[in-house]
């Protein structure tokens, strides 16, 4: 299905279903709760995805194009609230005036022109903050894949696009990384021009104490979604995904998969030093689960999900050829610049998460999205959740999976127990257990749920169920933020 004015949007699988864009913005005070809340569950939790204001024009690229609408679910003294709120961006916001789409999907070089939208919007690209969504230094931060983030206030009202007073005025991309001792938030960013990759860290306190710093080595430009963080590295995997901007302006796709180049690792010493290389065949990494250094000095450890290649450009409507993914754990020598992977399992998984105050460190269990196999599913789309016991010494890793026929799962985000810290004086993995939350979709009803698992046993399912008043549409990424006082 490519870009162009035969463009169908009925024939977009990621338009219609359980991946429908929901329109109506709510607010649900006192929501149904079957089973017991925890009373350590004192928060919000959110998820970003997107989700068309207007039907798409020209093209629709998931998980890129959409708007972004955040979901967030309030939970504190055994109950909970629920609203849904847009990232309104001034495309959105002309978008709304004008009663329809303007804007094409990104394949389509669709742009605005005069008199559909003022002056300072003509002919440029969408704010796309459709990802994920964080928190860090009291700013509450609407993600894109590579641009500025939107700035949103604590009841998910929109304030506008951040760059960081100014620091970072090419943005971020989705996934950044913070280190949970020093408060720091490593993040990169990709662009179509020089500079190609950049890096920078962003303070405990939100200033910018390390602007866009280039990456040498990197002369075109590349995709690259996720990344890690070691105590001594930011690590980025540089998949062979260029842009065609050529192909782009010739009906074609601006994204081309060229397996011939091959993967590089780019382990980036947080403290400026010269970037480490380590290359191998070609493989495609959509998310990373977490990296440590086995000591100060030697390997680093990274854990991962491995495809085979990209399918993001690929006809969702074509008959699939088979596109292997699983957890897959690489062992890189910063020094020899040599990179040994080993694939930890089969199982078709996406959307791994770990506590993420273990961000950097070595974890024990990593929860993931997958499937049962009971039904086919597009790609995107699951059914189960499933947990890894990565780290043992007495054998080979362990899994736990727990499905319910009749509903469609997302992200799997850990809300941890209380305050505790998750770390103990040896800076190891405490035995406090917290719980595992996730949206999900009832396939019988067209509504969701939002659920509680417990960590000590996620395999005995949710321990509660809080319904939500709307379907809450497959979508992306969102994390738990604790009440209290923001970070600062």
């Amino acid at each position: 299905m490519r870009p162009g004015p035969d463009f169908d949007p009925t024939r977009n699988p990621y338009l219609s279903g359980r991946f429908a864009p929901v329109i109506e913005e709510i607010d649900a005070p006192d929501l149904e709760i079957r089973g017991e809340l925890p009373s350590g569950l004192d928060g919000m939790f959110l998820r970003n995805g997107p989700n068309p204001r207007f039907t798409p024009i020209g093209s629709y690229l998931y998980p890129i194009d959409g708007d972004g609408m955040l979901h967030g679910v309030w939970l504190s003294g055994g109950k909970a609230r629920y609203r849904n709120r847009f990232v309104r961006t001034l495309a959105l916001l002309a978008e709304e005036r004008a009663g329809r789409a303007l804007w094409g999907g990104i394949e389509s070089m669709i742009l605005p022109r005069e008199p559909d939208v003022p002056a300072p919007l003509v002919g440029t690209f969408r704010d796309l903050p459709d990802i994920n969504v964080v928190r860090h230094a009291g700013r509450l931060l609407a993600l894109a894949e590579s641009a500025c983030p939107f700035r949103m206030t604590p009841d998910l009202e929109t304030i506008g696009r951040e760059t960081f007073e100014g620091a970072l005025p090419a943005g971020i991309t989705a996934h950044p990384k913070i280190d949970p001792t020093t408060g720091e938030m490593a993040v990169f960013c990709y662009a179509l021009e020089p500079p190609f990759l950049t890096w920078s860290i962003v303070a405990r306190d939100g200033t910018v104490a390390r602007g866009p710093t280039p990456v040498p080595g990197v002369d075109e430009p590349v995709m690259i979604h996720d990344m890690a963080l070691t105590a001594r590295f930011l690590v980025l995997v540089l998949a062979p995904v260029f842009f065609d901007m050529d192909a782009a302006m010739s009906g074609g796709s601006m994204i081309a998969w060229r397996p011939e180049r091959g993967t590089r690792v780019a382990l980036i010493p947080r403290d400026g030093g010269p970037v480490r290389w380590a290359e191998d065949d070609a493989f495609w990494v959509w998310h990373t689960v977490n990296a440590h250094d086995v000591d100060p000095h030697g390997d680093v450890v990274l854990d991962y999900v491995q495809w085979d290649r990209l399918s993001l450009i690929e006809d969702p409507n074509a008959p699939r050829t088979p596109n292997h993914g699983g957890l897959t754990r690489a062992i890189l020598n910063p020094a020899a610049g040599t990179m040994r992977r080993t694939r930890l399992d089969d199982v078709s998984v996406e959307f791994p998460r770990v506590d993420d105050r273990l961000i950097g460190r070595r974890h024990r269990r990593v929860a993931l999205a997958s499937r049962s196999g009971r039904i086919d599913l597009p790609h995107g789309e699951h059914d189960a959740l499933r947990w890894y016991d990565t780290d043992r010494s007495d054998g080979p890793i362990t899994a736990t999976t727990w499905s319910d026929s009749d509903l469609s799962v997302g992200e799997p985000v850990y809300a941890p127990a209380g305050r505790d810290n998750g770390m103990d004086d040896n800076g190891s993995e405490t035995a406090a257990y917290g719980h595992w939350l996730t949206f999900a979709i009832d396939l019988t009803q067209d509504t969701s749920w939002l659920l509680v698992i417990p960590d000590e046993d996620p395999g005995s399912g949710p321990v509660a169920r809080i319904r939500i008043p709307t379907r809450v549409p497959l979508g992306l990424h969102g994390n738990w933020t604790p009440a209290g006082p923001p970070e600062t």
